[in-house]
């Protein structure tokens, strides 16, 4: 069966809502997507008919929120191919997953003069975490320049990783669009002796994922961009190279045994997950998987690309030189995310006149101000589509910014 959006925006009760008689266009998923009634369902009925604590208490109640949280650990990972359900962590967001990674893998394993390797593309996320184990241990953090088209220049890729510790990266620029070869940088970091970490957020929800085929060894991943809720974040690892890291947290659920000269950890994934966790959220990430297992991400990239190739199109062709699109017009590279300078107006005066038009974008500097700087902007326009966007939807983005330059023009 083909891809039919229709049938899929039928899926999003906010996509049918009418703001001042407008439809609404949203075009901000690469910040945080809309829910599907499955989902909202599913969370509804879990809190009316099944809620109860993890892991903790024997009563039937209980166990079957054990069973129902635990089951979408199993989804996730075969939604990204993990080896098994022992190597998803559950945090509250990708943040944390990273900070996870940085604080236990790197504070066990870095010291001073060691190097880290980042790319100029990356979210704070993958940035600043780095940054201040840097400051702490002497750490060195190499950057991997861009090409003017937004693309990684992996030229010199090998001097950089020349002893490294890690290389950490993004498997798609939440600014640029660009989708980069992830198990090329993976192999470059093993070829160098450096462990492999990869930010999803971006990718994950828009194409099929492999962990074990990119052969990585940590991915951070979050739910809310992927039609799930927030307040969950999923952290993908080597079974191995959890067990040899230290916990992140401490307190219940994470221990195995306490007595007052010290603790034993729990087994994994337990082991990295602290406290109550999210529990209601878990299980409507459930559904979450569920729902895109079902279209299938192939499907999902598939009609993106087409989206994006016809909003691409629409703007160069409406615009010509009075828009500027960073990134790789090559839509074989570039996820679904467009971000844009127009004319000489302010990024946020752009998106306020959007607004007028139901149209929701996401103005700023996207949490990636290194990046930024290289652009030469303080901030961007950025529109980014999702499975339930459609070529029409970019044409009234394209109509809705001529009337702001006609605004801006008085």
């Amino acid at each position: 069966m083909g891809f039919d959006v229709e049938k899929v925006r039928a899926d999003f009760p906010i996509l049918s809502e009418r703001i001042n008689g407008k439809p609404l266009v949203y075009l901000d998923s690469a910040n945080t997507s809309q829910k599907p009634r499955s989902v909202i369902d599913a969370m509804t009925s879990f809190m009316e008919h099944g809620y109860g604590p993890t892991n903790r208490s024997a009563y039937h109640l209980a166990a079957e929120a054990t069973d129902r949280f635990e089951a979408t650990r199993t989804k996730v990972a075969r939604f990204v191919n993990a080896r098994s359900a022992s190597e998803i962590v559950f945090t509250k967001n990708a943040t944390e997953a990273l900070n996870l990674v940085v604080r236990s893998w790197g504070g066990a394993n870095l010291g001073p003069g060691d190097a880290v390797v980042l790319t100029h593309m990356e979210h704070h996320a993958n940035i600043v975490p780095w940054q201040m184990l840097a400051a702490e241990k002497g750490l060195e953090i190499r950057w991997v320049p861009l090409t003017a088209d937004g693309l990684l220049d992996t030229s010199g890729l090998e001097r950089l990783l020349d002893g490294a510790k890690a290389f950490s990266f993004t498997a798609m620029s939440n600014v640029l669009g660009t989708i980069n070869p992830v198990a090329d940088l993976v192999a470059a970091a093993h070829r160098a002796g450096a462990v492999a970490i990869v930010d999803g957020c971006q990718s994950v929800p828009h194409m099929p994922t492999d962990v074990q085929a990119w052969d990585a060894d940590f991915m951070a991943f979050s739910s809310h961009k992927m039609v799930g809720p927030s307040g969950v974040g999923m952290l993908w690892a080597r079974e191995e190279i959890l067990e040899a890291m230290p916990p992140f947290l401490g307190g219940g659920n994470m221990i195995s045994d306490v007595r007052t000269e010290g603790f034993t950890c729990a087994e994994l994934p337990a082991k990295f997950e602290a406290g109550t966790q999210a529990i209601v959220e878990v299980v409507g990430l459930g559904a979450a998987v569920d729902y895109l297992t079902a279209i299938g991400m192939a499907n999902v990239r598939a009609h993106e690309r087409e989206v994006t190739v016809h909003a691409l199109d629409a703007l160069k062709g409406r615009f010509g030189d009075d828009i500027v699109i960073h990134g790789s017009p090559d839509p074989d590279v570039r996820g679904a995310t467009v971000s844009f300078a127009f004319r000489d107006v302010h990024p946020h005066d752009v998106s306020q006149v959007l607004d007028q038009h139901n149209v929701c974008v996401r103005a700023g500097h996207h949490c990636a101000k290194p990046l930024m700087r290289l652009l030469g902007a303080n901030a961007t326009v950025r529109a980014s589509f999702y499975l339930y966007n459609t070529p029409a939807e970019a044409d009234v983005l394209c109509d809705a910014l001529a009337e702001a330059g006609d605004f801006f023009c008085l």
